[in-house]
C-alpha cells in the first residue's frame, strides 16, 4: 500500500525537495549570479521575541540564519556564488528556534525579494525577483489540484483508523493518489513547455523526471533556453540525461554487481530468465518502508512464476545494521544488495536515481518494460503478465 499520509505530505511540499547534488562552479557571466540576495518584508505586527529563520543548503553545508522582527518587519542579506538557492523562511513567535509550524518557500537570488503577509507567513505574497515570481506562478497552477486533495482528505477523515487498513480502502485511496500524481505531472509539463527560460522550469523538470520516461523528458530539456542550460543545474541535468536514457522503457537494464547482506557479490544479470523488479529503497526512507508491504504481497503471490525482486539499498556504511534490521522487520525475503554509499551508490548513479522509492520492471531478457510501479499499478502489471492468481 502507498502510505497515504506520507504521500499527501510529499505531494503538498514537492517543490521543497531539492536534488542534493555536488555543484560545480558557474562562470560569473552566466545567469547574472555571484551577487547579493536580500529577503525582506512584513509579517503582520509581530515584534520581539518573535524571529524569522532562514534555512538553506549550500554546496558544502546546511545554513540556518535568523533575525528578529520589529513591527512585523524583517530582513536577510547574503552573498551568492552561482544558481539561485531554494530556501525556507520559518516564523516562530516565541523566537526559540526554527519550526515548520508556519513557513514559506523562497528562492535566494540576485536582487531583492519582498515577502508580505497580513498574518501567517505561509499565506505571504512573494514578489520582486523573477525566480520567485515564476515559483508563485507554478504554485497558482498547482492550486487546480485542491479538489483532488480535498477528496483524498475527505476519504481519510470519513474512514475510521481501523477501517483504513482494509483492502477496499487502500485501493480507493491509491486511486485518488494516482490521480493527483497524474494531474500534477500534467501541470508540471505544461509549465515547463510554457516557460522555457525559467529557472523554476528547470527545477520542475527534475521533479517531473522522477516518473516520466526519457522520450518525454529529453524534448522538454532540449527546448529550454541556452541561458537555463548553462546554469549549474542545467549542466548537471545535461549530464544526467544519458543515465535517464540508459534506463528508458525498452532499454536493457544496466548491470548491477553489489554485495548482499552477507558480503556475497550478486549480479543483476544472474536473474535473466525471470521478470525482475529492481527496487531502489533505503531503511531511512519512510515512503519506501510504507510501500514494502505491497512488494511483499506481490512477491509472495508471483515468486513461483518466474518473478523476483532485487532490492538495491541507498543506506550508508554506518547504517548497515539498520538496513539489515529493516529487511527483517519488513519481511523482505528477496535478494538485497548495497554498496552502502548512500546517495553516492554506484547503482543509483548508473540508473539516474535522484529520489526514492523507484523501481524498474525487467523482462526475462533484461529489458526494462515498466518503471515506478506501486500499489495497484504493480498488481495490475503482474496480473497482465502472469494472469490473475
Amino acid at each position: 500500500m502507498i502510505a497515504i499520509r506520507l504521500l499527501i505530505r510529499e505531494i503538498r511540499v514537492i517543490m521543497k525537495k531539492t536534488i542534493l547534488c555536488i555543484l560545480a562552479c558557474l562562470p560569473v557571466a552566466v545567469f547574472a549570479q555571484g551577487g547579493k540576495y536580500v529577503v525582506e518584508g512584513t509579517i503582520g505586527t509581530y515584534s520581539a521575541p518573535a524571529k524569522v529563520y532562514l534555512q538553506y543548503k549550500t554546496k558544502t553545508r546546511f545554513v540556518t540564519d535568523s533575525t528578529t522582527i520589529e513591527n512585523g518587519k524583517f530582513k536577510f542579506e547574503g552573498n551568492l556564488t552561482d544558481d539561485p538557492i531554494m530556501a525556507e523562511l520559518l516564523l516562530n513567535p516565541k523566537g526559540t528556534g526554527p519550526s515548520f509550524g508556519d513557513h514559506k518557500q523562497v528562492y535566494l537570488e540576485n536582487g531583492a525579494t519582498i515577502v508580505n503577509s497580513a498574518g501567517k507567513l505561509r499565506e505571504a505574497i512573494i514578489a520582486g525577483t523573477q525566480v520567485n515570481i515564476d515559483n508563485a506562478k507554478l504554485d497558482t497552477a498547482l492550486k487546480a489540484l485542491k479538489g483532488d486533495y480535498d477528496a483524498l482528505d475527505a476519504k481519510r477523515n470519513a474512514t475510521a483508523p481501523n477501517q483504513q487498513q482494509s483492502d477496499a480502502y487502500k485501493k480507493e485511496a491509491d486511486k485518488l493518489v494516482s490521480a493527483i500524481l497524474t494531474d500534477r505531472a500534467a501541470i508540471y509539463k505544461k509549465f515547463i513547455q510554457d516557460n522555457p527560460d525559467s529557472y523554476i522550469s528547470l527545477v520542475t523538470l527534475g521533479s517531473y523526471a522522477y516518473s516520466a520516461d526519457y522520450s518525454d523528458i529529453a524534448p522538454l530539456f532540449n527546448a529550454m533556453s541556452d541561458r537555463m542550460k548553462q546554469t549549474v543545474r542545467g549542466k548537471h541535468f545535461a549530464e544526467l540525461l544519458p543515465h535517464i536514457k540508459a534506463v528508458a522503457i525498452g532499454a536493457v537494464a544496466p548491470e548491477i554487481i553489489e554485495a548482499d547482506t552477507s558480503g556475497n557479490m550478486v549480479s543483476l544479470s544472474s536473474f535473466r530468465g525471470k521478470y525482475v523488479l529492481v527496487d531502489f529503497w533505503a531503511s531511512w526512507c519512510g515512503p519506501c518502508r510504507a510501500e514494502n508491504p505491497n512488494l511483499v504481497k506481490a512477491y509472495n503471490r508471483y515468486k513461483g512464476l518466474k518473478f523476483t525482486v532485487v532490492g538495491v539499498s541507498l543506506d550508508a556504511l554506518d547504517g548497515k545494521g539498520r538496513w539489515k534490521a529493516a529487511i527483517r522487520k519488513d519481511g523482505l525475503s528477496w535478494p538485497q544488495v548495497s554498496d552502502l554509499k548512500y546517495w553516492d551508490s554506484e547503482a543509483a548513479i548508473l540508473y539516474g536515481i535522484k529520489a526514492i522509492p523507484q523501481n524498474f520492471l525487467l523482462d526475462p531478457s533484461g529489458k526494462i518494460i515498466a518503471k515506478n510501479l506501486r500499489g495497484d499499478d504493480l498488481e495490475n502489471k503482474l496480473e497482465e503478465l502472469f494472469g490473475k492468481i
